[in-house]
């Protein structure tokens, strides 16, 4: 009789070493208020209480942390709002599919708010290779909002006429702007989504010609 053997345990997903955590955390706090060229190594490990010559058994340089505080402030968010999308069924309309995303972009930015306001204040502050190399998680995270709206428009309702990129760099710019005055809870955070996601659908929405008025006797 064969014997059964029992199912080797999984090892837990790996998580970042304690030290790089706290690295990332100070270096992407220092880039949001300080910028990029205002934040210096010793500036970094001074504020993680940590000597300078230790940044370097986690990163090579300052840019590689710039370039880990960029991907983390768009990745982060990209995963959040594509986990939400997922869970909507598969018919979900317009609506539901714009809230949803729109709720879960200013959970996910607001959440990790050090990372996404240090990608937006410093990406054209730095060096062309760290800009360059971080571009195709930005370009992946429009494709992704790109194809979001094009599923809806499929759906039918939208002004043909309306050209969607504008409508996603107009969604884009309102919804990262917020973090500039947005200071409410939850729900306010809610109520907030669901405000964009109202003007975004106003805007797009396909209008029944009105009929013209009878000439006057």
């Amino acid at each position: 009789m064969a014997v059964t053997r029992p199912e080797p345990e999984q090892a837990p997903p790996a998580q970042p070493a304690p030290g790089r955590a706290l690295i990332l955390d100070t270096a992407a706090r220092l880039f949001r208020s300080e910028g990029y060229a205002g934040t210096s190594l010793r500036d970094i490990a001074a504020a993680a209480g940590m000597k300078a010559a230790s940044l370097y058994h986690h990163f090579e340089s300052k840019d590689a942390i710039v370039g880990e505080v960029l991907r983390i402030g768009v990745q982060q968010v990209h995963d959040t709002v594509r986990a939400a999308v997922d869970a909507l069924p598969a018919q979900a309309d317009a609506a539901t599919l714009l809230r949803t995303a729109i709720h879960a972009h200013l959970q996910g930015m607001h959440g990790l708010q050090d990372y996404t306001s240090a990608n937006l204040r410093i990406f054209g502050q730095v060096p062309a290779p760290v800009r360059e190399a971080h571009l195709p998680a930005r370009d992946a995270y429009e494709r992704y909002w790109a194809a979001l709206l094009a599923r809806c428009a499929r759906q039918g309702g939208f002004d043909r006429r309306r050209d969607l990129r504008l409508a996603r760099l107009f969604l884009f710019t309102a919804m990262n702007g917020s973090l500039d005055w947005f200071q409410g809870g939850a729900l306010a955070l809610r109520a907030l989504a669901e405000e964009l996601a109202e003007l975004l659908l106003e805007g797009l929405r396909a209008r029944t010609p009105a009929a013209p008025e009878e000439n006057a006797r």
